[in-house]
C-alpha cells in the first residue's frame, strides 16, 4: 500500500538537493522559492557554502534529522543515487524538475523504472519527474523553480494538471481572476504520484471546494473514472482533456474507428460525473462558479437567464441550449408579474430582455429567481451607469431565492472591478463576458446532472456480472450471431453452407428474397470486398454471388457461405464494444451502417451498463429525433435497442478474450416491434 501524500504536499521540512549560489541557476531559484516557508530548509550541494543566509550541507545524510520532502535538480543520472540515499535517511516524498526519463526514449523508460523501485522499496512518494512542482500558497509552500508563483493567493480551487507549464498557467490566471488556489501540482511523467492519486488527497483536502484538472494522457483509465466517481459525490471536477485532433490508429471495424482516444476519454469522464471542457478559460471559469456554489443533484435543471441588452441574451441562450441545457418558459403569474415592472415591448418569457437595466432590475432579479421553474440564474448587464445597484439587486435575488448566479457583464475596470468583488463576497460568480458566463452556468447545470445520474445509479441494482468461458478464436458471421442469440438479440433467419449446392438449397428454404455473404472471420469488411450480396432470389442470380465470392481473395483453404432472409426496412444503428488497454471494456452506439465512420454520431459508456444509462445513450445521439418518430414515422423500439446495448455490454466484461464486438448494422423497428443485427463481427 502506498503512503500517503501527506509529506509531499504538507512537508514540515525541506531540502534541496542540487541547491546553488548562482542566481542564474534553477539550484537557486528553488532556494529562493522557499524563502516564505515557515518549515526548515536544508539546501544540499557537495560544495557546501551558503546560499541565501543558508548554510549548504554536503549530503542528505549530514542533515540532523530526516527530511519530509527532497526538491531534486540534479541531472536524470544523479537521481538513482540521490533517491537511494533520500531513503536511508528516512525521507518522505520527493520532486524531480528535471526530465530525460519515459518521455525520452528506452533509455528514459530505464531510468524511470530504475528510480520508481528505489521510491516504493524506500517507501518514498514521489512527484515527477519532468514536473514543473506544485503550489500551496496557504503554506507559504511554493515547491517550483518560478519566483514569480510566490504571490499566488490562497484560495478554493485545487489544480491537477498532467503538463507543468499548464499547471502554472492555470495558477496565474486564477489569480489573475480575483480567484485563489488550495494547491495547483504538475504531474509531469507520473511515475508515481498521478492524477488520481492528486484528486484523492484533494477531496480530503477541506480548503480545496472543486478540483480543475488537465489531462494529457490516461494509462489506467478505469482507476481514474472510480477516483472521480467517489469524489463528485463531495466536490466537483472540472476537466480539460486534450487530443481532440487525434483519433488514434485505425481499428480493424467501424466499432474500434469510431472510439478515438479523445471521444472515449470524454466519454468516461463524463460518465464518471466530471464536467468536460475544451479550453483552459472554460475550465477556469466553470471552477470559478462551482467554487462559489453547487447546485444539488437534478436531471434538468432549468436556467433562468435576465439580461438587460438583447443582443448578449440571445448569444448566451443559443450557447446554453446547443449545449442541451433547459431554459424553461417560466410560469403566467412570473410573467404578469415581470411585466408589470418593464415597459412595453420586452421579452417575458425567459430568456427576459428588460430592454436595458432599469430601476427596477433588482426587483426583476428576484421575481425571475423565485419562479419554481429555475433552478439558478445566469443575468447579463453592461455597466451603462449608475443607476442600478447591481450587486444589491442580484446579490439579493440569489440571498432570496437560495438559487447560484452567474453575472456576467462589460464596461471600464474601474467600474466593474469593484462591482464584481462586492458580488462574489456575496456568493455571486462575476465575468466579464457573455459567453463565458453562459459556460459557468452550463458548469452549474451539467455537474448537478452528473451528482442525479450517479446517485440513482447507486440505487438501482447494479448490472449482475459473472464470469464466463473464454472466447477461443475470433468467430465467423453465423458463429458470431448464434453467440449474440443466446444472449437475446435476435437475428434473421439464417443457414450456413459449405458448397454451392448447399446455398442453392438454402435459397428455397429462405422465405422471400435471400442475402449470401462470405463467411471467414478475417473479413471484417465484407461490403467493401465484394462479399454481400443482396434480394437473390432466383438460381442464376445465386450463382453469380457465389462466383463473386469465390472471386475473393482469402487465407481460408475453402470458401464458406452464409444464405440468410433479407430484413424488413429500419432504422440502421451500429451496436459495439471493445476492451480498452486503459478504460476497460467499452460500449458504443451510433448511425449505423456503411456510413456509420463518416457520420461519427456516436455515445460511449464504460461497461457494465444498466437501462437507463443505454436509454440515455439514445437520447444523447445527434440522430436521437428519429427514434422519437420524426417526420410522422412510428416511435421505434427504443426499449429492445437498450436491452441489446445491456447485453453487448454484459458480453465484452464477462467473456475473457473478446477483443472486440461489432454488430453493424442493428435495425431498429416501430415500438414492440424489436431489432435484427443484421450483421455481426466478434474479434478474439
Amino acid at each position: 500500500m502506498k503512503a500517503p501524500l501527506s509529506r509531499l504536499f504538507d512537508p514540515k521540512s525541506i531540502a534541496i538537493v542540487g541547491a546553488s549560489t548562482a542566481p542564474e541557476k534553477p539550484g537557486y531559484q528553488m532556494v529562493r522559492a522557499f524563502e516564505k516557508f515557515p518549515g526548515k530548509i536544508y539546501p544540499v550541494n557537495p560544495r557546501g557554502g551558503e546560499v541565501l543566509g543558508l548554510q549548504i550541507f554536503r549530503s542528505l545524510s549530514d542533515i540532523p534529522e530526516p527530511v519530509d520532502l527532497i526538491a531534486m535538480v540534479v541531472p536524470p543520472q544523479a537521481s538513482a543515487d540521490v533517491l537511494r540515499e533520500a531513503a536511508a535517511c528516512g525521507a518522505g516524498a520527493a520532486f524531480m524538475v528535471s526530465g530525460g526519463f519515459s518521455e525520452t526514449g528506452d533509455e528514459g523508460h530505464k531510468r524511470q523504472t530504475e528510480i520508481l523501485r528505489i521510491c516504493h522499496d524506500g517507501g518514498i512518494r514521489l512527484l515527477g519527474p519532468n514536473t514543473s512542482g506544485f503550489m500551496r500558497p496557504s503554506k507559504k509552500l511554493f515547491c517550483t523553480f518560478l519566483p514569480a508563483a510566490a504571490g499566488l493567493k490562497p484560495g478554493k480551487i485545487g489544480i491537477v494538471a498532467q503538463s507543468g507549464g499548464i499547471n502554472i498557467t492555470m495558477a496565474f490566471m486564477a489569480n489573475e481572476l480575483r480567484l485563489g488556489i488550495s494547491l495547483s501540482v504538475g504531474i509531469g511523467n507520473g511515475a508515481d504520484v498521478s492524477v488520481a492519486d492528486a484528486i484523492d488527497y484533494l477531496a480530503e483536502d477541506a480548503a480545496t471546494d472543486v478540483i480543475a484538472v488537465h489531462l494529457e494522457g490516461i494509462s489506467d483509465g478505469r482507476v481514474l473514472f472510480d477516483t472521480i466517481r467517489r469524489t463528485v459525490t463531495r466536490k466537483p471536477i472540472v476537466v480539460l482533456p486534450v487530443g481532440k485532433a487525434d483519433l488514434g490508429g485505425l481499428a480493424e471495424s467501424h466499432t474500434g474507428n469510431l472510439m478515438g482516444a479523445y471521444e472515449l476519454t470524454c466519454a468516461g469522464l463524463r460518465q464518471a460525473g466530471a464536467v468536460v471542457v475544451d479550453t483552459t478559460t472554460a475550465l477556469i471559469d466553470a471552477a470559478h462558479a462551482l467554487s462559489n456554489s453547487r447546485l444539488s443533484p437534478l436531471a434538468a435543471p432549468g436556467v433562468g437567464i435576465l439580461t438587460g441588452q438583447a443582443g448578449p441574451g440571445l448569444l448566451m441562450t443559443d450557447k446554453l441550449r446547443i449545449a442541451g441545457v433547459d431554459v424553461p418558459k417560466i410560469g403566467a403569474e412570473t410573467i404578469s408579474k415581470i411585466a408589470g415592472l418593464l415597459p412595453p415591448l420586452t421579452y417575458l418569457k425567459n430568456p427576459v430582455d428588460t430592454g436595458r437595466p432599469l430601476e427596477s432590475f433588482g426587483e426583476v432579479c428576484s421575481t425571475l429567481a423565485q419562479d419554481p421553474v429555475i433552478d439558478t440564474l445566469l443575468v447579463y448587464a453592461l455597466h451603462e451607469s449608475d443607476s442600478v445597484d447591481f450587486a444589491d439587486a442580484i446579490g439579493s435575488a440569489a440571498d432570496l431565492s437560495g438559487k447560484p448566479c452567474v453575472y456576467g457583464t462589460q464596461g471600464m475596470q474601474k467600474d466593474i472591478g469593484p462591482l464584481m468583488r462586492a458580488l462574489e463576497k456575496r456568493g455571486v460568480t462575476a465575468i466579464a463576458s457573455p459567453d463565458r458566463a453562459a459556460i459557468a452556468t452550463q458548469a452549474l447545470v451539467e455537474d448537478a446532472r452528473a451528482q442525479y445520474r450517479i446517485l440513482n445509479a447507486a440505487a438501482e441494482a447494479s448490472v449482475s456480472v459473472t464470469s464466463r468461458p473464454a472466447l477461443p478464436r475470433s468467430l465467423d458471421e453465423a458463429s458470431a450471431k448464434d453467440f449474440i442469440g443466446e444472449w437475446g438479440i435476435p437475428t434473421p433467419q439464417r443457414i450456413a453452407c459449405s458448397t454451392h449446392a448447399e446455398a442453392m438449397a438454402a435459397e428455397r428454404k429462405i422465405p422471400g428474397a435471400a442475402a449470401v455473404k462470405i463467411l471467414d472471420p478475417r473479413i471484417t469488411h465484407k461490403t467493401e470486398t465484394g462479399g454481400v450480396h443482396l434480394g437473390i432470389r432466383t438460381a442464376k442470380q445465386m450463382g453469380a454471388a457465389l462466383a463473386q465470392i469465390d472471386s475473393i481473395k482469402s487465407r481460408t483453404r475453402e470458401k464458406r457461405y452464409l444464405v440468410e432472409a433479407m430484413a424488413p426496412p429500419g432504422i440502421e444503428v451500429i451496436v459495439g464494444a471493445r476492451n480498452d488497454p486503459s478504460w476497460g471494456s467499452v460500449v458504443l452506439l451510433g448511425l449505423g451502417g456503411t456510413a456509420a465512420e463518416v457520420l461519427e454520431d456516436v455515445s460511449m459508456r464504460l461497461a457494465p451498463v444498466d437501462k437507463a444509462e443505454a436509454l440515455a445513450m439514445i437520447g444523447e445521439l445527434k440522430s436521437a429525433a428519429l427514434f422519437n418518430g420524426f417526420r410522422g414515422a412510428p416511435e421505434t423500439d427504443k426499449e429492445a435497442l437498450a436491452d441489446a446495448i445491456v447485453a453487448v455490454g454484459r458480453m465484452v466484461l464477462e467473456t475473457t478474450g473478446i477483443r472486440e464486438i461489432d454488430l453493424n448494422p442493428v435495425r431498429v423497428y416501430g415500438k414492440g416491434c424489436g431489432i435484427l443485427a443484421l450483421d455481426a463481427l466478434i474479434a478474439a
